[in-house]
């Protein structure tokens, strides 16, 4: 049995895993973290599942109190994500974190405290399996069309742009494509960003509107010729297999794994 905690159980993702994670026979749901509703269960909680499951805001509090628990499920903001996933650690539950926002020091920290503790953990900009495999084929078809650009769709409420998603593609394009600029070397943007942001050359867009779930496009050109890869989430639900993956094999490893797609 795996004892788990999820940290955002009002979100929708924490919500889509808090109703996997039930139905999994070697799971147990033994605790919640939420800025609000401390000291409740979630079935006090207006709109949560009716399950007998003690909510907590105070990670450390939460982990000390629920010294049975081994893997904490992240699901909130960079800034609070980032310290419950570190408290965690220290407390030997690993984390399966779906949170994206991190910087590049806090990954290199976060992988450190883990291999201290010889314990593993999972980062993953997406948990959908079909999202992973685009991104891996977009990786395969740089290396022979190296002029791509990305355009990624979410909903209107997401705070990171470009999402985890689009930058952990570009930088897994950047290890088999050779930097370069694209455009015209002498191109103007009359409006600031109409271009998008950029990545060795590569161009990222970013669209947030109500109706989106996650969507990427992954757009390759050529002489004569254009190449899409494409992959759309249309409920959260796309994303469980791969908490559910995650959970699983995160006990296998040691130290810290950035990207599903390492381990598929």
């Amino acid at each position: 049995m795996i004892n788990i905690i999820v940290a955002g159980p009002r979100g929708k993702m924490g919500y889509e895993a808090i109703k996997m994670i039930n139905k999994e026979e070697n799971f147990r749901l033994v605790a919640c973290l939420d800025r609000k509703n401390n000291g409740k269960t979630l079935k006090e909680v207006d709109g949560l599942p009716d399950l007998d499951v003690p909510i907590y805001e105070n990670a450390e509090e939460c982990f000390q109190a629920v010294d049975s628990a081994d893997v904490l499920v992240e699901l909130t903001i960079p800034e609070v994500g980032y310290l419950h996933t570190k408290t965690a650690i220290q407390h030997n539950i690993r984390p399966v974190v779906g949170t994206t926002g991190f910087n590049s020091e806090q990954l290199e920290e976060l992988d450190e405290l883990l291999t201290s503790k010889n314990i593993g953990g999972i980062i993953a900009p997406n948990f959908a399996i079909g999202a992973v495999l685009m991104m891996k084929f977009s990786q395969m078809a740089a290396k022979y069309l190296p002029d791509v650009e990305i355009i990624e769709k979410h909903h209107d409420n997401k705070l990171d742009a470009p999402s985890g998603t689009a930058v952990k593609t570009a930088e897994m394009i950047r290890e088999t494509r050779e930097p370069k600029s694209q455009g015209h070397p002498n191109e103007t943007e009359t409006i600031t960003g109409a271009r998008g942001a950029e990545l060795d050359g590569m161009r990222i867009h970013s669209l947030r509107l109500p109706g989106l779930v996650a969507h990427q496009e992954v757009i390759f050109g050529g002489p004569g010729q254009t190449l899409s890869i494409k992959h759309d989430s249309l409920n959260r639900a796309s994303f469980m297999d791969g908490v559910r993956f995650s959970i699983e094999r995160v006990f296998e490893i040691d130290g810290l794994v950035y990207g599903l797609e390492q381990l598929l």
